[in-house]
Parts: structure tokens; C-alpha cells; sequence
């Protein structure tokens, strides 16, 4: 006899020993997984493989092909029902186009996500937001708002180095230890359901980000776990409180956020430079890397970060945040200003070497 608390099945033991029942459940909560598993990865080599023969038999025909697939899917539905309609064999017939090399289809992923990424034109693109989808174990839903908050560009865009190495660095599957590769600007905040028009205190901005920390961390990207928030750090007998801390498993280092609702101003860059030391100084352990330090802003000027230490420190960031999901040209403007300042910065430390 078993009994439900809190969502989850409780067994009435009358003296026996649970774990027999929790070891059994575990077991075929397993071979459900599996089951699942394997379904998924049956359906989706046999949608490729559907739509290999479809492409191989019509190849520029246009007119045999809509025959062909007006037969097909009559034949399909009536046999094996649902799921085979016209619509349906144009996808597979597309999927096999897009993923010509059977060796590469990642059995992680559902038909779902497959059909995401299809929409994506660019190979190297479609190419990272699969790998994310396999590391990170995206959702459907989670897909889609990173390629609607346009999360490859925004990574790439904010890369040091030249844009085509970058491309190929961030495909590969080994994580890279670099901050560059895994920080973004800007960060797209719009699941905090935030007003764009409105004065924000910046405890309201924090108390929403708390609210929100699993979306939050899933725009922040790889490796991040939560730590706290108004972090205190005692000195000398004075207290002082980092927003947000956070740990990078990859970069291996602390890394707290210190939110500004304004314009960056050269006090919030002293005040996290401060707190960055601070960190170093009372928190870090031996064998973590120095700690990075984030001003989350809502605008930043780019005197403030041409003419401060955010241009000699290489911990020290400012990333703007958006409460929307921009269109694609207002990211191309925002990610333009972006790019010129970064290579200004570079060629002024060209000149001074």
C-alpha cells in the first residue's frame, strides 16, 4: 500500500524495509529512461533514413516529388497512422538534407529539437546549438529561447580573438577555460517579465534574478552554480555585500555580479574591482582560479570602459542587459558598438606594446 506526499509515492510500510520498494522503483524508473531512450533514437534514424529514400527517389523531379509524397503519406497514415502526413515526409525528407551524415545525428536529442534546428541556415550555428542541447541538456523550450535570444551570436561577438578561429574554437567539445569563451554582452534577461520602461531599485532587479535563477543560469551558460546572494565580506570591521556569487566548475573560480539598474559610472567599477580583491583576499580557496567580476548594467558608456581598469584587468567585466528579446538588427547594431570598442582597445594596446 503506498501513500502520495508532496508529489512523490510513499510506501505504507507497516514494518517492512522501504528500500526494497525504493530500490524497485528506482529500477523500472530506469527502464523507463532506457526504453524511452532507445524509442527516441530508433524514431530518429528511421525519420532519416525515411527521409534519405525520399530525396534519393525524387531528387529534382518536383512534380514526381509531390506525387510521390501524396502517395506515401495516404499509404503511411492509413498502416501506421498519425505522424506521416505530407508536411511531415517534406521534414524527414529535409532532415536527411540538412544531417547528410548519419554518423553525426545526435540520438541525445528528440525530433523536436531536430525540427529547431533545421531552422537554422548556418551550419556552424546549427552545428553549436546542438552541441548545447547534448551538454547542457536543453529542453525544446530552452532551445528555442537561445536561438531566439540569439545566444551564438552574442558569445561570438564578444570573442577577443579573430571571429572565424573563435567560430571553430567554440565548436569543439572541450570546455574552454578562458573567460572570453563563456561570458556574453549583452545578457538577454526578458523571462524576468520586467518592464523596459520603468525605474527598477536595484533590490527589485536582484529579487527577480533570485526568482528566476534557473533561467538566469541558463543564460549565464556553461558551468555556473549558484552560490549566494548579498554575499557579506567582513574587513578591517566593516561589512560589505556582493550581489550574486556565483561558481564556474570550467573556469574554476568564483564569479560575483554586482547589479546596477543605471549607467556604468567609474564608482561601480571601483566598487567591483574592490570587490573583486576582497573576494580574493578572504574567500577564494588556494587552488581556485582568481575571481571574476561582473557589473551587470543597464547602459555603459564607452569612456567608462575605455579609460578604467574594466581595459587592463582581464577579470573585470561590464555587460549591458536587455529585459526583451531584441530583433536581429537591433542585436547586429548593439553587438557592432560592441565588436568596434573591443578592437579600439586592442589596437590601442598594440600601439602601447
Amino acid at each position: 500500500m503506498v501513500d502520495k506526499q508532496d508529489g512523490v509515492i510513499q510506501p505504507i510500510n507497516g514494518g517492512i524495509d522501504t528500500n526494497i520498494y525504493l530500490g524497485i522503483r528506482d529500477t523500472l524508473a530506469q527502464a523507463r529512461t532506457k526504453a524511452f531512450t532507445a524509442v527516441n533514437s530508433a524514431m530518429i534514424e528511421a525519420y532519416w533514413d525515411i527521409g534519405r529514400q525520399i530525396e534519393e527517389a525524387v531528387g529534382e523531379r518536383a512534380e514526381y516529388g509531390k506525387g510521390l509524397l501524396s502517395f506515401l503519406a495516404k499509404g503511411l497514415t492509413s498502416e501506421f497512422g498519425k505522424g506521416f502526413d505530407e508536411s511531415s515526409l517534406r521534414r524527414m525528407r529535409q532532415f536527411f538534407k540538412t544531417f547528410q551524415n548519419r554518423a553525426t545525428l545526435w540520438h541525445e536529442l528528440s525530433w523536436s529539437h531536430y525540427r529547431l534546428l533545421m531552422k537554422i541556415d548556418d551550419a556552424s550555428r546549427r552545428e553549436f546549438y546542438a552541441r548545447e542541447c547534448v551538454e547542457a541538456a536543453l529542453s525544446v523550450r530552452q532551445l528555442e529561447r537561445q536561438i531566439n535570444s540569439f545566444f551564438y551570436e552574442r558569445l561570438l561577438a564578444t570573442q577577443k580573438s579573430g571571429r572565424d578561429s573563435v567560430r571553430s574554437e567554440i565548436q569543439t567539445l572541450e570546455p574552454k577555460t578562458d573567460p572570453n569563451y563563456i561570458l556574453k554582452d549583452p545578457y538577454i534577461l526578458e523571462f524576468l517579465d520586467l518592464k523596459e520602461n520603468r525605474d527598477y531599485h536595484e533590490s527589485e532587479f536582484e529579487q527577480a534574478l533570485i526568482d528566476k535563477i534557473q533561467d538566469f543560469l541558463l543564460e549565464l551558460g556553461k558551468g555556473f552554480s549558484f552560490v549566494a546572494r548579498q554575499k557579506r565580506i567582513t574587513a578591517d570591521g566593516d561589512h560589505y555585500y556582493v550581489d550574486l556569487v556565483f561558481y564556474n566548475y570550467i573556469l574554476k573560480c568564483f564569479v560575483v555580479i554586482d547589479l546596477k539598474t543605471g549607467k556604468l559610472t567609474y564608482q561601480d567599477i571601483g566598487q567591483i574591482d574592490f570587490y573583486v580583491r576582497l573576494f580574493d583576499d578572504k574567500v577564494k580557496q588556494s587552488d581556485d582560479n582568481p575571481t571574476i567580476g561582473i557589473i551587470l548594467c543597464a547602459d555603459k558608456g564607452e569612456s567608462m570602459v575605455k579609460y578604467s581598469v574594466l581595459a587592463d584587468n582581464e577579470n573585470l567585466f561590464a555587460s549591458k542587459y536587455m529585459l526583451y528579446l531584441p530583433t536581429e538588427d537591433e542585436l547586429k547594431r548593439e553587438l557592432e558598438r560592441e565588436r568596434d570598442i573591443i578592437e579600439r582597445r586592442q589596437l590601442i594596446d598594440g600601439e602601447a606594446k
